[in-house]
């Protein structure tokens, strides 16, 4: 199938990641919360099986002619491909398996994710025990090597999954810190100077070319996302914790949307409490999703766009969430999309 150059319209996705270490499981949660047109179907992520699985590990096993091990800092990059290299591929190729085996004859949208390259920058060690961040060669260089390992992703997706359109999502929570000169250094005394907007823009540009135009979001749970600077980027998405949102946002908020861009609304809460029974607090949709009917007034907008220009997700990854939260979770994304296309105003 051909991937047009635009994002798809879709009510609901998560995030990426989701608690235990299952991939069947995993992948049976996401492929049939999103089913028969209810949103958009993506890999799973399971930090909880350890180094490798974690996104900065799993990443770093994307990536073509550099490698990362892991040490008690955190990663650190290295000259050869060893077994922490080895594990994150391994689980990658099992997330793979089991994504194809649950999408035999699927024909729609999927989603994929990886770490962006300055979160990855911030949080990969060079060889002295500093982030890649302090080094602007560095930087260069793992973005180069990102974008080519990103390439070999999504084509080993397409040929697994051959009826999809694919869409790829950057996570980039590091990405404010960086902006504002906020990430520490290895003493924690002292932090890295902020990064030019220019290069970071220009480097976001160029990794987000790797895939087809119009089919890449930006994904930060972070507060101030940069959404005018991933706009220009060419990101047709930012997904965002809404919970985050200020006035402050409003303007380039406003812009983005009519300029075509899409919102992955972070509005179902990560994390919440499940009863014995494992019924959970999630019994309101439409009051999930109150905060963007609010948000639209105050824009002015059109109420007849906020089918098509938001997404429902969880407010971040799912990961530290109960299992059956996390189904959950899906789901209530599933009634509170349904909510604000039925009830827009």
């Amino acid at each position: 199938m051909s991937e047009k150059n635009e994002f798809p319209v879709v009510p609901a996705t998560g995030i990426g990641s989701l608690p235990g270490g299952d991939a069947r499981e995993a992948a049976k949660t996401v492929t049939g919360s999103f089913e028969s047109g209810r949103g958009m179907p993506h890999l799973p992520e399971l930090p909880a099986r350890g180094p490798g699985a974690d996104m900065i590990g799993r990443t770093a096993g994307l990536l073509v002619e550099l490698y990362a091990r892991v040490e008690p800092s955190g990663w650190r990059i290295g000259d050869h491909p060893g077994a922490d290299t080895r594990r994150a591929r391994s689980w990658l190729g099992e997330d793979l398996d089991a994504l194809e085996e649950f999408t035999q004859g699927y024909q729609g949208p999927l989603k994929v994710q990886a770490v962006g390259p300055w979160t990855l920058a911030a949080a990969l060690e060079l060889r002295g025990g500093e982030a890649a961040l302090s080094d602007p060669g560095a930087c260069r260089d793992l973005a180069a090597s990102l974008a080519e390992g990103l390439r070999g992703h999504l084509a080993e997706v397409r040929r697994r999954v051959p009826g999809a359109e694919l869409v790829l999502q950057l996570d980039e929570p590091s990405l404010t810190a960086v902006l504002r000169g906020q990430v520490r250094t290895a003493s924690g005394y002292r932090t890295h100077r902020a990064v030019d907007r220019q290069l970071v823009e220009g480097t976001l540009r160029e990794v987000i070319g790797v895939h087809t135009p119009g089919r890449v979001a930006v994904h930060s749970c972070a507060p101030d996302v940069p959404f005018a600077l991933l706009r220009r980027a060419g990101a047709a998405a930012v997904s965002f914790d809404a919970a985050l949102l200020t006035e402050r946002d409003d303007e380039t908020l406003g812009e983005a949307v009519e300029s075509g861009t899409r919102l992955l609304a972070g509005v179902v809460p990560a994390q919440g409490p499940v009863s014995e029974s494992g019924a959970t607090a999630l019994s309101d949709p439409a009051g999930s999703v109150r905060g963007v009917r609010t948000l639209w007034r105050r824009l002015g907008l059109d109420p007849g766009l906020l089918a098509r220009a938001v997404v429902v997700t969880p407010a971040c990854g799912l990961a530290g969430a109960s299992p059956a939260y996390a189904r959950q979770a899906l789901a209530h994304c599933v009634r509170a999309a349904r909510s604000l296309a039925d009830n827009p105003e």
